[in-house]
């Protein structure tokens, strides 16, 4: 209904200043995290995945590291150690004797700044669905083009790469809604986009129109970058041709090539993780927070709870929603799956305020009408839980689940659903009994980046939390905001924490879900 009024007096302002800079920077964004992402993630899962090299076993699961932290405490993090006062900088001074404005040093409260913290927290989508891409792929396609003498690389860019394909859009795509979704990180480096300009009309201007219209040109952009993808795939199919699947040849590799592979998986887990980390263990060693104790045990209940609750929900709505694309092929359904992925790319805040209000009206009706007619009070059947929290949770986070599954579903030949009509199942009995033990590996990968971003998720968690339930997020962000973040790094290292053990069950898990190998892959 927004977006049908006219134009406001502060979309014409924002139109006639700062709009023109806020189309700029997300596009530097998104070029950014579009080119880094793939490279690093796909890079990574293949030569984890193909060849052999000291230090594989530790980078299949350590990789994954960085997607259990957010954005904005990375961004937090590098600004502590990296500014004029930091460890880098100070060392630096020392070292040289030169003082601060005799020295050059970039800037990482800037636009490039917010480009490489993105990217280093979001490549592991890129690198987990690359990662079960390349073990499904059968090996009789890596030999056809060993015997044509292609070797371990030209079969990496003209077969595995090709056949990766789906997996590795999808991981890109994940990454680029999650970047023009973010606030916290560009807000924090003072970076202008469409994220902040609609966060800045909705609360600083009251303005909700223009809120919409800004979401809505986001929106756009989103749908567009789809679309384009989908026509440039066209008819394309990347399920594999057989039946035989053996176990994935290993490349060894020694001396400087081996160097080389472990230095390229190192650098992108350091960045990410352990040195954000290691500051943030730092800050909390040097100050912490003095609640800790039973405090965050229940702050950590309360994350962990909303975390399953909404990964098991998305994860079986994407499958339903992404197996009835594959039955049905209509216009309709293709249109409904597309437009269910559009609440990624919206922040968290107009979704939960857009959730809120409806919500909160039919409370308030139901309350009304029963008062009227039985005397009773329903009480806040919706908003006085999680349930409307849940629900804001699965609009943002339902593409995740839904591009993830769809791309392992993508995986899985024709001929399946045929054999199974044939011997007497039904679709659903076809989706329980034969698509989903074979492509488990995906809804065990969507369960963790669903279950990781619900545990990381900060601004629809601050606007529709119930009464007196705090997360791990909101700790973390309170504290900041207040600019203790020496006290805010200890809510974000336990959201680290939590989500470690996942990574490492998952890690297992697709390693070992590579169809007719028994072995652990290796």
């Amino acid at each position: 209904m927004s977006l049908a009024q006219p134009s406001s007096a502060t979309w014409t302002h924002l139109a006639s200043t700062v709009l023109p800079r806020y189309l700029v920077n997300t596009a530097v964004l998104v070029l950014g995290v579009g080119l880094g992402v793939p490279i690093i993630g796909t890079g990574t899962a293949w030569l984890v995945t193909m060849c052999r090299f000291p230090g594989r076993r530790f980078f299949e699961w350590a990789l994954i590291l960085p997607l259990a932290v957010p954005a904005y405490v990375i961004a937090y993090a590098y600004t502590d150690f990296l500014q004029p006062a930091g460890s880098v900088q100070t060392l630096l001074r020392d070292m040289t004797g030169l003082s601060y404005r005799e020295y050059w040093f970039p800037e990482v409260r800037s636009l490039g700044g917010a480009v490489a913290m993105l990217v280093l927290v979001l490549y592991p989508y890129a690198y987990m669905l690359s990662r079960t891409a390349f073990l499904d792929q059968s090996v009789c396609a890596l030999d056809v083009s060993r015997t044509l003498g292609c070797g371990p690389w030209r079969s990496f860019f003209r077969i595995a790469l090709p056949l990766a394909r789906p997996a590795i859009v999808a991981g890109t795509a994940l990454a680029l809604m999650e970047t023009l979704a973010d606030f916290g990180t560009v807000s924090f480096f003072g970076v202008p986009n469409f994220t902040t300009g609609i966060v800045r009309a909705w609360i600083a201007f009251g303005d909700r129109t223009t809120a919409a219209q800004l979401a809505s040109v986001l929106l756009i952009f989103v749908f567009l970058v789809l679309l384009l993808e989908a026509q440039s795939r066209g008819k394309a199919q990347f399920h594999q041709a057989t039946n035989r699947y053996q176990q994935l040849p290993g490349h060894p590799l020694r001396g400087l090539a081996a160097t080389a592979a472990f230095t390229a998986c190192f650098l992108p887990l350091f960045l990410g993780f352990i040195l954000p980390a290691a500051v943030l263990f730092s800050m909390a060693l040097e100050a912490g927070d003095q609640q800790f104790g039973a405090r965050y045990f229940e702050l950590m209940a309360n994350s962990i709870t909303l975390a399953l609750v909404a990964a098991v929900l998305a994860v079986v709505l994407a499958t339903l929603m992404a197996y009835g694309r594959r039955l049905q092929k209509s216009v309709l359904v293709q249109a409904a799956n597309r437009l269910a992925s559009m609440g990624y790319a919206l922040p968290g805040t107009i979704i939960a305020v857009g959730v809120l209000i409806p919500f909160a009206a039919f409370d308030n009706a139901l309350d009304g009408w029963l008062r009227n007619i039985l005397g009773v009070s329903s009480g806040l059947l919706l908003t006085g839980g999680i349930a409307a929290l849940v629900f804001a949770y699965l609009v943002r986070f339902l593409a995740v689940s839904l591009n993830t599954i769809d791309s392992g579903l993508s995986k899985i030949r024709p001929s399946m659903d045929d054999a199974a009509r044939t011997l007497g199942a039904r679709p659903l009995a076809a989706l329980l009994r034969v698509h989903a033990p074979i492509m488990w590996p995906s809804l065990l990968t969507a369960g963790l980046i669903v279950f990781v971003d619900v545990m990381k998720e900060l601004p629809a968690t601050l606007v529709m939390r119930p009464f007196n339930f705090d997360t791990l997020a909101v700790q973390a962000h309170n504290f900041a905001a207040d600019e203790r973040l020496t006290e805010a790094a200890t809510p974000a290292l336990t959201i680290v924490m939590v989500g470690i053990p996942p990574v490492i069950l998952l890690s297992r898990a697709i390693a070992r879900g590579r169809p007719g190998d028994r072995n652990d892959a290796r």
